[in-house]
């Protein structure tokens, strides 16, 4: 079925789904959850083969692990549907009630987007984690993930439309599989209505110069961590090896570390030893050359994402020229200070101008699980219309309903405008 039929059906799927009950789309979540587990097996062995596909291309070790999908992913996978089914209804929600003219209420209620599309990375577990939000959500959803889990998200869909079958609408959700797709999926724009891609600054700018369709960027995840002059030296040496080490080829990864001149000499040594423990490459400035053996940092460093076991330092002579450095070569997506200065913990979070501004912790806890979002379709970096890990409230929008009883304009010469 080409892409503009996929489209259409989606639309009109939507609409069922958006009047389908809560009992009804946490059944179908259930069932899938059920399928995909039955199905594990032959999950696992499509795996195999994007993995061995994978290798022959050469492909690098942390995008290997990001594509790996293996008994540890399916329990991911079925701990997210199970807190996904847990939480509350996003929809139907009242979120203004107002009183225009005595018999005349008007009421702001929360309800789906309608038809997302999603273009992805190489990560299986991603489609099951994005279709699921959008089927939570009321939302109808076209799905492109990356080329090499190609026969992974086919056996995947196939479990999930298994589950899902005679629950939800046909055409609920569909896969798209070639870059051809993508570029029909950008000519929709009077079936789709919010367009979310997974990549680099360069493919969302592709999307957003292609198309009439919102599109809801995630540009590269330049995370930093700066550690402050007050910063306790054990804490933001843990602090640190977990952001850069826990996962590597992620977008809320630390890629460069800022560190005051006052705690360099004491901080930087332990810290180098922890990352270069965990085969990390530290590229620094002068200052921090003079301070650790390193690689010599360049211009361009401060400004890449790397996804890889490299990590960037920056010696700073103040908060400030942390905070203006953030603010110049970051993305925008997430930034942490180590401090126990309270001040500086204030004006950090005051000044920098990201979607998730952290004290004391890890940049890797950006993560719409973490944050009790039933997992994300992404991280949004812009401030439209939604900021952060986009859970299931990011996937709703609103509508305005007015109860009347034969009011008219004409007849209506005041308004009360009373919050009832």
């Amino acid at each position: 079925m080409q892409v503009k039929d996929l489209a259409f059906t989606a639309r009109q799927a939507a609409y069922d789904l958006s009047a389908l009950s809560l009992e009804k789309r946490n059944e179908a979540l259930k069932k899938i959850g059920q399928a995909l587990q039955a199905h594990a097996a032959e999950i696992f062995a499509e795996n195999r083969k994007d993995l061995a596909d994978a290798e022959r291309e050469n492909l690098a070790a942390p995008l290997l692990k990001r594509l790996k999908f293996d008994e540890k992913k399916m329990q991911d996978v079925q701990a997210g549907i199970a807190s996904l089914i847990a939480l509350p209804d996003p929809l139907g929600h009242t979120l203004l009630a107002r009183e225009l003219n005595p018999g005349l209420n008007l009421y702001r209620i929360s309800c789906p987007i309608g038809v997302i599309g999603v273009i992805f990375e190489s990560r299986p577990d991603a489609l099951v984690q994005i279709a699921t939000l959008c089927l939570k959500s009321g939302n109808a959803a076209l799905l492109k993930g990356g080329r090499e889990a190609l026969h992974t998200n086919r056996a995947l869909f196939a479990a999930m439309e298994e589950g899902a079958r005679g629950i939800l609408p046909d055409g609920w959700a569909a896969l798209l599989e070639t870059r051809d797709d993508v570029n029909e999926m950008l000519s929709q724009d009077e079936c789709i209505d919010l367009l979310i891609p997974r990549g680099s600054n360069a493919f969302v700018r592709y999307m957003m110069d292609h198309t009439r369709i919102p599109v809801m960027g995630h540009a590269d995840g330049i995370c930093h961590t700066y550690v402050d002059e007050y910063a306790d030296i054990e804490t933001a040496v843990k602090v640190t090896v977990d952001a850069k080490t826990q996962a590597l080829a992620v977008c809320n990864a630390t890629e460069t570390l800022l560190v005051h001149e006052r705690i360099a000499a004491a901080f930087l040594p332990p810290c180098a030893k922890a990352l270069k423990e965990k085969g990390v490459e530290i590229r620094g400035d002068e200052k921090t050359q003079a301070i650790i053996d390193c690689l010599p940092a360049a211009e361009d460093d401060w400004a890449t994402e790397y996804l890889d076991a490299i990590l960037s330092i920056r010696i700073v002579n103040s908060l400030e020229e942390a905070i203006d450095h953030i603010n110049h070569y970051g993305s925008h997506h997430t930034d942490a200070i180590i401090t126990e200065n309270e001040s500086a913990k204030q004006r950090f979070m005051s000044r920098v101008d990201s979607a998730g501004v952290y004290v004391n912790c890890s940049t890797r806890f950006a993560d719409g699980f973490r944050y009790g979002f039933g997992a994300e379709v992404g991280i949004a970096t812009g401030k439209l219309h939604a900021r952060g890990p986009v859970g299931l409230e990011g996937l709703c929008t609103y509508k305005y309903c007015l109860l009347g009883s034969g009011q008219t304009v004409g007849e209506t010469t005041s308004y009360t405008h009373r919050d009832l």
